[in-house]
């Protein structure tokens, strides 16, 4: 005679029951017992926030809270310098006063760490945000990722690799880390292709010659990826202006909305180079706020 012979079918139902009962009250105490947002943080910064700890080394952000509203879309800013150097302190836009959650990340940087940790990084940070949506009053259906340089390469990257390259490893599994739209700064898009010598050298101890193809961004785009806004300058002598039309070319193959736009005498920084730019600093900012208004506010692709 087995256990569940001594209950009637009445009192099954009634043990199932309070099992049910048992499962839910679990499941709602998980709920309260996360965080809820301070709204004495509205309006303010909050810096060196740990998100995630690959092989104990502790990672941190910076964020930049709106003044009012919520829950906000969140921006992922991702620095540049090379794979090298760089700090999240060196954010460009922080465009809180548009109503967008600001996030500026660290990522682990060469030679100390080999590609692909900074990928793994950007994806894990993605993810943190995710887990604790309600702790910063984010929407986590609406993230997007912009960086400059390298971090244009990491955001492109991160934007359209999805978990079968392995990169999501670490914390917070059990979220996502694909994002809504993607904004590339003069980043790097197809590794094997057309650099000055010191670049291509750099590239090469980053991602070593057995990666440069799995690590370029081009290599992922499908009709699946977010929209993304392609933003590079004409005179740009770091990254040449052939890697913005090699995205710009393969998400458009792919069926993916993209946006190229050209800074005429621009830099690798957009800086004047021999003339004024066209369009201006404030025009490019503003620019990137109407993609950013478009898709992740209307929802539109």
């Amino acid at each position: 005679m087995t256990p569940s012979h001594h209950f009637s079918p009445r009192g099954r139902l009634i043990l199932l029951a309070g099992l049910g009962a048992l499962l839910l009250a679990g499941f709602l105490l998980a709920g309260m017992l996360r965080p809820s947002f301070d709204p004495l943080k509205l309006g303010s910064s909050e810096f060196d926030i740990p998100y995630c700890s690959p092989g104990g080394i502790e990672l941190k952000m910076d964020l930049y809270y709106p003044a009012y509203g919520g829950p906000w879309p969140a921006l992922v800013y991702v620095h540049g310098g090379g794979w090298t150097e760089g700090d999240k302190s060196g954010v460009l836009v922080t465009p809180s006063e548009a109503g967008y959650l600001v996030a500026s990340i660290n990522y682990r940087l060469y030679p100390a760490f080999q590609f692909p940790a900074m990928i793994e990084d950007v994806k894990c940070a993605v993810r943190f945000l995710r887990q604790h949506a309600r702790q910063y009053n984010l929407d986590p259906e609406r993230i997007a990722l912009i960086g400059h340089s390298a971090g244009g390469h990491l955001v492109a990257l991160a934007g359209l690799a999805d978990e079968s390259a392995g990169w999501d490893v670490g914390q917070y599994r059990n979220q996502s880390s694909r994002v809504q739209a993607v904004v590339v700064l003069a980043g790097p898009a197809d590794l094997t292709r057309g650099f000055p010598g010191w670049v291509d050298q750099l590239l090469r101890g980053v991602f070593g010659a057995e990666q440069l193809v799995s690590g370029s961004p081009v290599t992922y785009a499908s009709p699946d990826d977010p929209p993304f806004l392609v933003i590079h300058g004409e005179a740009d002598p770091v990254v040449p202006l052939e890697q913005a039309t090699l995205l710009a070319q393969a998400l458009t193959n792919a069926g993916v909305p993209v946006e190229l736009l050209t800074v005429r005498n621009g830099g690798h920084g957009f800086e004047p180079v021999g003339a004024e730019t066209i369009p201006s600093g404030p025009e490019i900012y503003q620019r990137m706020l109407e993609f950013l208004e478009r898709v992740l506010r209307s929802g539109s692709r």
